[in-house]
């Protein structure tokens, strides 16, 4: 991650991949099968859930694989 970032910037980030990890768990998906649905990588997924820069693409197909707006991810 750039150290550049704001830190506001960083802690959003994670709270974006912490959303993600919850509700996939709660959908009972791995990581792999949340990339497959999203048509994604697992890495991309693990990635997204570390708070790894993230493009607003592939958000967007995490989330409609989720079945969530996503809204849903950005906001607490």
């Amino acid at each position: 991650m750039p150290a550049d970032q704001p830190q506001w910037i960083l802690d959003a980030r994670r709270a974006v991949g912490d959303r993600i990890r919850v509700r996939r768990l709660h959908q009972n998906m791995t990581q792999e099968s949340l990339a497959h649905a999203a048509g994604n990588d697992r890495s991309t997924v693990q990635r997204m859930e570390v708070g790894a820069e993230m493009k607003l693409s592939h958000l967007l197909l995490v989330a409609a694989a989720l079945r969530v707006h996503v809204t849903d991810l950005l906001h607490s």
